[in-house]
């Protein structure tokens, strides 16, 4: 489908679903951030739905200005997948042992590692940048500086929430690896930090909402809020990077005898800030819930625990800023999903997938988010489909 278009306040809205379809309260909430005056556009994806300040699945482009709230608290979080030379007919039938053996080596849910992760004993991890990444941290904020050992030993783990390491087989039979995580602990502090900030800042006060709140150019907030930004931008990409390493580590144990290969990895934020251009403006484009999808750009876009993910080709749309969707996106809510399923529910909607099937997961049960195959076919303008994937092991936290 095209985009339909409803008024905003001071921009039109461009919106990759029905607008009818859209709850009340996320539909206000795009209303409001169409009324911030440093916004140059707003396109909406089809797995919009409700989040704090800024709707998930919005993409927002402004002309020097940035809103931490658009961006989310999981800087940086996004995907990776990688195929591999493994078939369907290579996997035993009782997956229980791997998925352990996972579990075993990448902690989940608030787990750290207990030293942190040397990259030069991880085969095909780049060894280099690493002493300057961490030195930059010595800039952050001073506030989350005591937090370097940690974030140390975070590198590397998965986390909870909608979270997820899988092993998904795709239609032809072949095995891919998948993971989706972001920017940990640290990453949470970091923006929490500055959305405080914002909300201080004299030009915000009256804002619609405060969580709206926003850094506009050549100001010191802007200057030290781009800076410690984009060192938790790479924090995720490195942290995705490592646990795909000891994932692909995991699956050559468990194979010895198959010598497994593994194509390029496919990797993508999607909760992050990118400096872009367009019409010849230049341009803050803040993705919250959404992936770039510039013509030839690989994503991953990946359905709930039991239903199935997609890798697409961006097709270069530039009504919606070369974005395309970062998932199903959720129908309801974790408490309404909490009190709307129960164990059972979970056991029959993941039926054939080897995860957990407990109370602790039950606000992730595929009812809870909307149809991925919909998902999909309303944005065929921004993407196309590489690949259909069905996980049979899926990790969470």
């Amino acid at each position: 489908m095209s985009y339909t278009e409803v008024p905003g306040v001071r921009v039109p809205i461009r919106m990759w679903t029905d607008p009818a379809t859209v709850e009340g309260q996320a539909m206000q909430q795009l209303r409001n951030i169409s009324s911030l005056p440093w916004l140059h556009g707003l396109a909406v994806m089809p797995d919009v739905h409700l989040g704090k300040g800024a709707t998930v699945g919005s993409v927002i482009a402004m002309r020097g200005a940035v809103c931490p709230a658009a961006v989310g608290v999981d800087i940086g979080c996004g995907m990776s997948a990688v195929k591999t030379s493994l078939t369907a007919k290579d996997l035993p039938d009782d997956l229980s042992r791997l998925r352990s053996r996972i579990e075993q080596v990448i902690p989940v849910g608030r787990g750290l590692h207990s030293d942190p992760v040397d990259p030069g004993k991880l085969h095909g991890v780049p060894t280099g940048g690493w002493d300057d990444f961490w030195q930059r941290f010595d800039a952050v904020a001073p506030e989350v500086k005591w937090r370097r050992e940690r974030a140390a030993q975070q590198m590397a783990t998965l986390g909870g929430g909608n979270h997820f390491i899988e092993v998904c087989v795709d239609d032809t039979g072949a095995v891919w690896l998948m993971l989706h995580s972001g920017s940990r602990n640290i990453g949470k502090e970091l923006a929490e930090h500055h959305m405080g900030v914002a909300q201080s800042l004299p030009h915000n006060q009256g804002l619609i909402d405060r969580d709206l709140a926003v850094f506009v150019a050549d100001t010191p907030q802007m200057a030290a809020y781009r800076q410690d930004l984009f060192w938790a931008q790479e924090y995720a990409k490195r942290n995705r990077a490592l646990m795909m390493a000891l994932f692909q580590d995991v699956v050559r144990r468990e194979f010895p005898r198959a010598k497994v290969a593994f194509d390029e990895v496919i990797s993508c934020h999607h909760n992050y800030v990118s400096e872009e251009s367009y019409d010849g403006v230049d341009l803050l484009v803040t993705r919250k819930g959404a992936i770039r999808a510039g013509a030839g750009d690989y994503g991953i876009i990946p359905g709930s625990m039991g239903t199935g993910s997609y890798i697409v080709r961006g097709l270069g749309n530039e009504a919606s800023f070369n974005s395309a969707s970062h998932g199903a996106g959720r129908k309801m809510s974790r408490n309404a999903a909490k009190k709307r399923f129960t164990t059972a529910d979970l056991a029959e909607q993941t039926k054939g997938v080897e995860c957990r099937k407990d109370s602790g997961v039950v606000d992730e049960i595929p009812g809870a988010y909307k149809p991925i195959e919909k998902v999909i076919e309303q944005q065929r303008d921004l993407v196309e489909v590489v690949a259909h994937l069905k996980q049979v092991v899926c990790v969470k936290g």
